[in-house]
């Protein structure tokens, strides 16, 4: 019966059976928001329990396996705008649903982030005044969730300024990471994998190796959206652009490359499917011939016809 009401409608039957785009919008903003809410809140209060890098990597890994797999089948688990260009420029999703992703993945972070503003203790920013004094409030509570570079880099405040890495290196870095991460993203969540359902872990992986890599250098950023809400309640927007510049061009450097790739794999395997094909429609007609041989009533009525004569012939000898 769907399956008429389908055709009638002139769908598929698994355009009939896709998540809506306000379904997948809610995913993504519920992704975002738990990713977010795990990454901005450990760089938050790590003056407090010393996490460092290694609690913000495997903290953002864990959060996206688990959001992924709670809404990656209905949204496709990008819960990042880079990730969500290079599904467009990969050909997976169209630009229309990249833009409302954005704004989902946006709203998300922004959210996650809110929660932790208004949720934090005023009490403790008196306590962290006698650790740091720059902090005078809970926005510049929220700087150390900041990314930067330069004298707002992790590596000038672990050295007391002694180091930091200016915009081209951290633009650099900021690159290549969010090409490694989109790539992974495109290989990991390819309809022709071998293994399903191992994307997840995969990305998570990827957040949490690149994150450790990058830390010193830029808070690790990879994320617009994440690094957006951060910069709003901290009130630091000085830096933001490379934190959008960065990510979407390594996205797309990505998508471009993993679809030429993929492509010529393709190509391949179209090959390959056709001359098995080939070799078993081959292999098919010699054996219905065969059987048709076999099986044929003419040649069974010969066979038992023929020896008749000779019998009849010798009889009469």
């Amino acid at each position: 019966m769907s399956q008429d009401l389908a055709a009638t409608r002139g769908v598929t039957e698994v355009e009939e059976r896709s998540p809506s785009l306000l379904s997948r919008l809610l995913a993504e903003t519920f992704g975002t928001f738990l990713l977010t809410l795990v990454i901005v809140g450990v760089l938050v209060y790590s003056p407090l329990n010393s996490v460092g890098g290694l609690g913000v990597a495997l903290g953002g890994a864990f959060a996206y396996i688990a959001g992924a797999a709670a809404v990656g089948r209905v949204s496709g688990a990008h819960f990042n705008p880079a990730i969500s260009l290079g599904a467009w420029l990969g050909g997976r999703i169209s630009v229309r649903d990249m833009f409302v992703y954005w704004g989902a993945q946006l709203v998300g972070a922004i959210l996650a982030a809110g929660v932790l503003f208004a949720t934090f203790p005023t009490a403790l920013v008196d306590l962290l005044k006698g650790q740091n004094p720059e902090i005078v409030n809970i926005p510049s509570v929220f700087g150390s969730a900041v990314n930067g570079f330069g004298e707002n880099s992790p590596l000038y405040l672990q050295t007391q300024g002694g180091a930091q890495f200016d915009w081209f290196p951290a633009l650099l870095v900021e690159v290549i990471i969010s090409a490694v991460l989109v790539g992974v993203y495109l290989g990991a969540y390819d309809r022709r994998r071998s293994v399903i359902g191992y994307g997840p872990a995969a990305v998570g992986s990827a957040i949490a190796a690149l994150t450790m890599i990058s830390w010193f250098i830029t808070n690790s950023g990879m994320n617009p959206a994440r690094s957006t809400a951060a910069a709003l309640f901290a009130n630091e927007w000085g830096q933001l652009w490379l934190f959008w510049v960065a990510p979407l061009v390594g996205a797309a450097l990505a998508a471009l490359f993993y679809r030429a790739f993929a492509s010529s794999e393709l190509e391949e395997a179209d090959e390959l499917d056709l001359d098995e094909d080939d070799e078993e429609e081959l292999v098919v007609v010699e054996e219905t011939e065969v059987v048709a041989v076999e099986t044929s009533p003419e040649a069974e009525a010969d066979v038992t016809a023929t020896p008749e004569p000779e019998k009849k012939a010798d009889d009469k000898a």
